[in-house]
């Protein structure tokens, strides 16, 4: 995960994991694009990046992986700033 994000996005694991500590993340379990059902989708602010950045996490045997991340679209940027409006699925954690 950590080279394809830097290579496709630009993204480190430094950058991943300050927005899944952001503690006014959004969470969204399962991901709104996961075709398994099995990825969440956490939307959360970085500081190193001066940016709100969407990383997909995995959970398997109780340990969480992030697979992917990438700086936020305007959907995800919306989810964001708005998150206190919960939908379906969607929690702060």
């Amino acid at each position: 995960g950590a080279a394809h994000m830097w290579r496709n996005h630009g993204i480190t694991i430094e950058v991943a994991g300050d927005a899944l500590s952001d503690a006014n993340r959004v969470v969204i379990t399962p991901d709104y694009n996961s075709i398994s059902g099995r990825s969440a989708r956490v939307i959360g602010y970085s500081a190193l990046a001066g940016e709100v950045i969407t990383v997909i996490i995995v959970e398997d045997e109780g340990v969480v992986y992030g697979v992917n991340g990438w700086v936020s679209n305007i959907k995800d940027r919306g989810i964001y700033r708005d998150g206190s409006d919960r939908e379906q699925g969607r929690t702060n954690e």
